[in-house]
């Protein structure tokens, strides 16, 4: 399995517009696009730093990932994203290494890229998020 790079970090907010003051009116950090994705009811914005971006994530709905885990760990830091040449490899490899999956299989996720978690317990209680970038994304 080959890593490219890191592709995101994931911070899970209350309030998308308080991050967007703090990244873009104090810190200069220009978003470079944003994205409802309606089947997990959250919306996306993403800040571009150098290869990687900031990418925060705002829920409407007390049922999502996104807001079960602020109401367990509060906002913050949510995940981290590597990105992948195969995601299908990736899952079969870390399979066969015992580590455990969220996902056994590829979800679509930002982008229309293919993504798969791993599950906290493999991984120091961190939990990370693999991903298979469209060669045609603007990322």
């Amino acid at each position: 399995m080959k890593f490219k790079r890191v592709e995101h970090v994931a911070i899970a907010v209350k309030s998308m517009e308080k991050m967007r003051d703090i990244f873009e009116n104090k810190l200069g950090i220009e978003m470079e696009y944003e994205e409802d994705v309606p089947h997990y009811n959250t919306k996306l914005a993403m800040y571009p730093i150098g290869e990687t971006y900031l990418e925060v994530l705002e829920s409407s709905s007390p049922d999502t990932e996104t807001s079960k885990w602020i109401e367990e760990h509060g906002e913050g830091l949510f995940h981290i994203c590597l990105e992948v040449d195969d995601i299908d490899g990736a899952l079969v490899e870390l399979k066969g290494k015992g580590v455990k999956l969220i996902d056994e299989t590829p979800r679509i996720g930002h982008g229309g890229s293919r993504i798969a978690f791993l599950h906290p317990e493999a991984t120091g209680n961190l939990l990370i998020e693999l991903a298979e970038i469209p060669a045609d994304s603007h990322h």
